[in-house]
């Protein structure tokens, strides 16, 4: 069972041979060195910040076919994760949101397989929110409520639903 739009990720940044590994690893994971292909779109997605939510998407793409093991992915996937963490990143919702989501989608997995790292991306996490030069009151939300849903085990608890969500349901 394929998931359709596989083909409708932007690869055009990389050359010809490289494209063709990350199509390989995104139609059959087990066929390719994982941990190589990580590097390779962790390596772009830090310098070319645009290509970072990019790179998440694909990276998400990958490790859910086939129920694949992560492990290749998780220092990668942290190492972008930090980028966003950093206060310049902070300073912009686009990537605030891409980290948090990124985060609600991929955290527990995550912590599981490296508590230590997700303890240092919270340190960074919870610094830029309270050190808010230059947040705006979305990031600061969207931080705060990342926070929370990790001290509450990966969930939403009740009243953190209503908390972040019943302006959008009013």
């Amino acid at each position: 069972m394929g998931e359709p739009g596989r083909e409708e990720y932007k690869i055009q940044c990389f050359d010809a041979e490289t494209q063709q590994l990350l199509k390989t690893a995104l139609k059959d994971p087990g066929a390719v060195d994982l941990e190589k292909v990580a590097n390779l779109i962790v390596d772009h997605s830090l310098q070319d910040s645009v290509f970072s939510k990019e790179a998440g998407r694909m990276c998400y793409a990958i490790i859910q076919v086939n129920n694949m093991p992560m492990m290749a992915l998780v220092n990668p996937v942290y190492d972008c994760l930090f980028r966003l963490a950093q206060p310049d990143s902070l300073s912009k919702e686009e990537e605030v949101d891409c980290l948090v989501l990124q985060l609600h989608r991929v955290g527990e997995q995550l912590e599981k397989m490296n508590r230590q790292r997700m303890d240092e991306l919270f340190v960074l996490i919870r610094d830029g929110f309270l050190l808010p030069t230059g947040l705006s009151s979305l990031a600061q939300l969207l931080l705060l409520e990342i926070i929370e849903f990790r001290a509450a085990g990966w969930k939403t608890t009740p009243a953190a639903h209503k908390y972040y969500y019943s302006e959008v349901s009013d």
